[in-house]
C-alpha cells in the first residue's frame, strides 16, 4: 500500500499535478522559437479581411527575421510599401509586441508602437497579444484587439492574426522559402 501511494504521488507530482506554464514561461519558450528562427524569410499574402478593399488584398507579403540581443523584429513588406516591423521583446511585465510603422526616410508614422502584452495561456508555438493604453488612445475602440501570433510545428508557416471585438479582423499567412 506504502508503495503504491508513493507511485501515486510521483506520478501526480510529474505529470497531472504540474502547475500550468505560466505566461513569462511560455513568453520565453516563444521567443526560443522565434530566434531558432533568425535569417529565415517568409512569404504569402492576406488570407482574411473583414473588408473586402483592403489596401493589403492581392499583395504579396514578406518578412526576414531579424534577432537582436534583446528583441525579434520581422520587418514586414507588404507590395512596394516596407514601412512595418513587428517587433518582439522581453519586458519586466513579460512577452510584448509592438508594430512599429514608419516613413520612407526612417521617421515613425503617427500612429506606431501600438500592441501589447501576451496573455496566459500561450505556448512555444502560438502567443496572442491583448491591447494596451497605448493601443487605446491610438486607436479608439482598440480594447478588444488581440494579435495572435503562431508558427506551424516544423516552423514552415508564420500566420499573424488580428481579433477586435470577438471577432476576426485581417490574417496574414506566410511560408518560409529560401534565400
Amino acid at each position: 500500500m506504502k508503495s503504491s501511494l508513493s507511485v501515486a504521488i510521483a506520478a501526480c507530482m510529474t505529470m497531472v499535478c504540474a502547475a500550468p506554464a505560466t505566461a513569462a514561461e511560455t513568453g520565453e519558450q516563444f521567443m526560443a522559437t522565434l530566434q531558432s528562427m533568425c535569417g529565415q524569410r517568409f512569404e504569402g499574402a492576406l488570407s482574411y479581411a473583414i473588408d473586402p478593399r483592403n489596401p493589403y488584398v492581392g499583395q504579396k507579403m514578406s518578412t526576414d527575421i531579424v534577432c537582436t540581443g534583446k528583441d525579434v523584429r520581422l520587418p514586414v513588406t507588404v507590395g512596394e510599401d516596407r514601412s512595418r516591423t513587428w517587433i518582439f521583446s522581453r519586458t519586466a511585465a513579460g512577452l510584448d509586441l509592438r508594430h512599429d510603422h514608419r516613413h520612407p526616410d526612417g521617421t515613425p508614422e503617427p500612429v506606431t508602437m501600438y500592441g501589447g502584452l501576451a496573455k496566459d495561456g500561450g505556448t512555444a508555438l502560438s502567443q496572442s497579444f491583448l491591447a494596451d493604453a497605448i493601443t487605446f488612445k491610438l486607436f479608439p475602440g482598440s480594447e478588444t484587439n488581440i494579435w495572435t501570433v503562431s508558427v506551424s510545428a516544423d516552423g514552415s508557416v508564420l500566420t499573424y492574426h488580428l481579433d477586435r471585438h470577438a471577432r476576426p479582423r485581417i490574417e496574414f499567412v506566410m511560408k518560409r522559402v529560401a534565400h
